[in-house]
């Protein structure tokens, strides 16, 4: 029980890593004074990178605690979960460091076409963070109903 409760409060400090990089911050630091692209690219490099950490360690740790966990979930919680799974391994192994290639050729000053790897981040930004958050208000109504 114990378990199921450090997984759910991981899930949404997660959820809040999300909103607050990808749905905030990312758009909100090419706003700022002083900040052209180059900077910005370069600042968000640094954060998304930090921020992909942060969310590899969050599965990790909820991946143990369900291993750990006597309580079996539902599969439909399972499948939440691993969705956004899923989703944070497809970042990390393609998204981000084709992201990070361009950013590092348009801080070099070449000049590129137009890339739809932005719109495909944020898409899959939104169905994970959406499992994220069901997974969550799931695991913790499972939590309540298994009291």
């Amino acid at each position: 029980m114990k378990k199921q409760k450090y997984s759910i409060a991981i899930t949404f400090i997660w959820v809040g890593f999300i909103g607050a990089i990808s749905f905030m911050e990312a758009w909100l630091k090419f706003r700022a004074p002083g900040i052209d692209t180059a900077l910005g690219l370069g600042i968000g490099q640094l954060v998304f990178s930090a921020l992909n950490r942060v969310e590899i360690t969050s599965a990790v740790l909820i991946l143990i605690l369900s291993i750990a966990s006597k309580e079996k979930k539902a599969l439909r919680l399972q499948g939440l979960f691993y969705t956004a799974v899923v989703i944070l391994v497809l970042q990390s192994v393609w998204l981000l460091p084709a992201l990070d290639t361009r950013a590092d050729l348009i801080r070099a000053g070449v000049s590129l076409a137009k890339s739809k790897l932005h719109l495909w981040y944020v898409l899959v930004e939104i169905i994970k963070i959406t499992c994220l958050i069901l997974f969550g208000f799931r695991s913790f109504k499972h939590l309540n109903t298994n009291k």
